[in-house]
């Protein structure tokens, strides 16, 4: 299940990839079957030990083509261990809600990344974000949770001001939104009650067989209720023997 649109963040062949945070490695995997050369990246070890298993068995499998590699390593969001412009794009996908210093973490990003280069940040959406912490305290207060929520405007404001320059937002993921309130409603641990099984069976054939009701169903519903907020922003090219705005501006950020 993508949270980043491909088709709004075009991805090239031999593109040098970061996903920052990147979990169980979903977009890191779609990244690598398009041909990039992907570094996925996490703080959890174990996570990123099945990630590398899966790049492995992808890799056996032939489902990346000639010239696309594939890494996954620890490491911390807030010091990266590249060094400046390394990657052509970096992806960060329902992190920053958990890091306090997420000006520090879009700065880091902005220094690893090329002038030109292209970002995606995803985060939970306001509203369905807000009915999630107002129906349960559990959902959002624990280690490691999420500690903030973003309003669309905000999160923009911060990329900005780390020197980038978005160009384009949506929504994703609307009908995963009640599955969260239902957690939510009746305990987010709680995977026996029988509205929380039926809906997740239900999101479980939605995503296996992709029927052509609820992808319109979900296209319709994702500018009311999607789950994600997603934006996308390049780093500006500096003027021609100037200095390098962005530079200065993550610096400072």
């Amino acid at each position: 299940m993508l949270t980043v649109d491909f088709t709004r963040f075009p991805l090239a062949a031999g593109d040098r990839v970061l996903d920052l945070g990147c979990g169980a490695g979903r977009h890191a995997f779609e990244c690598y079957r398009r041909g990039a050369r992907v570094v996925a990246l996490d703080r959890n070890a174990a996570e990123i030990r099945e990630v590398a298993t899966w790049f492995a068995a992808m890799k056996e499998a032939g489902e990346a083509p000639e010239g696309a590699t594939a890494t996954a390593m620890e490491g911390d969001a807030l010091a990266l261990p590249f060094p400046d412009e390394s990657f052509d794009v970096v992806i960060i996908s329902e992190v920053m809600e958990h890091i306090p210093d997420d000006k520090g973490v879009l700065a880091e990003m902005v220094r690893v990344l090329r002038p030109g280069g292209r970002i995606a940040v995803t985060v939970p959406r306001y509203g369905p974000e807000k009915v999630c912490w107002a129906l349960s305290d559990a959902y959002h207060e624990v280690e490691g949770g999420h500690i903030r929520i973003y309003r669309a405007d905000e999160l923009l404001g911060r990329m900005r001001e780390a020197g980038l320059k978005p160009y384009g937002t949506h929504h994703a993921h609307a009908l995963h939104a009640p599955y969260w309130w239902l957690k939510c409603a009746f305990g987010v641990d709680n995977d026996k009650a029988l509205p929380v099984r039926a809906y997740h069976q239900l999101l479980v054939w939605d995503i296996m067989k992709k029927p052509l009701a609820t992808r319109l169903a979900e296209r319709l519903l994702n500018p009311v209720v999607g789950k994600s907020f997603v934006a996308y922003a390049t780093k500006p090219r500096p003027p021609a023997g100037g200095p390098d705005p962005v530079g200065r501006a993550g610096a400072e950020a």
